[in-house]
């Protein structure tokens, strides 16, 4: 038996077969689960054209986290392919250039907001609208990169990830008596379409393999997917809000 036998899981953010999610899904099937997957909009087609990539067929639902009329269907939607969850993948994150790669003192609070909106309150909403799916024994997996530090170039998207923290924190102590954990996995960097969005990504990953006792791989989001998986399973039972670092062990260095 695999892992994940039996479970079914929604995971979100799968846009190109190198996220991180795509990689979740397709080591989540692998180790016995159903997928299912959610886009929005323009994205739409390109998730459903590289879920066929994935090991095993994966439904897409639509779902644009800032959307309420979106969030309000997704248990309906969901039901379509699924009669219930046992654990949802958040892998969601976005803001507006101006706020990123310099311009924390220049940013503008509307772009700001929907930094925070995408990137940390969408937590709180898709745990919301996925609950109705959710029993006890599930599991809610965020992504985040390690909060505790203003990074270079990362700035309003830094504090926006502070806040999804303490978010997946409130979480876990509001969806624990209904047996549902919240848990996230801190990454280090990883050359995803995202971070390739940010300008100058490279001064965050720059000598990141160096400082890791472990070393570090930007390419390899294997050991990461591997944590959220874990997460997903029946092996962590008390465990919630937890992060879990899989970074190489640059966080518990002091240089």
């Amino acid at each position: 038996m695999g892992l994940l036998e039996g479970k079914k899981l929604l995971v979100t953010g799968v846009l190109t077969d190198g996220s991180i999610a795509f990689h979740v899904a397709r080591l989540a099937q692998q180790e016995g689960a159903e997928v299912v997957l959610t886009s929005f909009g323009r994205q739409l087609r390109l998730t459903q054209a590289i879920a066929n990539r994935l090991p095993s067929e994966a439904a897409v639902v639509e779902l644009d986290v800032t959307n309420e009329e979106d969030l309000g269907a997704l248990a309906d939607r969901a039901r379509e392919h699924v009669d219930h969850l046992d654990g949802v993948v958040h892998s969601i994150g976005f803001a507006p250039q101006s706020v990123l790669g310099g311009n924390f003192l220049a940013g503008q609070w509307d772009d700001v907001a929907t930094a925070i909106h995408v990137s940390a309150y969408s937590l709180k909403a898709l745990a919301v609208a996925a609950k109705p799916l959710l029993g006890a024994g599930s599991a809610i997996v965020g992504l985040t990169f390690d909060a505790r530090y203003a990074w270079p170039v990362y700035d309003w998207m830094g504090v926006a990830k502070a806040a999804f923290e303490a978010t997946a924190r409130y979480l876990a102590r509001d969806l624990g008596p209904d047996g549902i954990r919240v848990n996230l996995v801190s990454a280090g960097p990883l050359r995803t379409t995202a971070a390739k969005s940010i300008p100058g990504f490279a001064s965050i990953e720059s000598g990141w393999d160096e400082r890791a006792p472990l070393g570090w791989d930007v390419n390899n989001p294997e050991p990461t997917a591997r944590a959220v998986a874990a997460l997903l399973s029946d092996w962590f039972p008390a465990t919630t809000g937890e992060i879990v670092h899989v970074d190489g062990g640059v966080h518990a260095m002091g240089v």
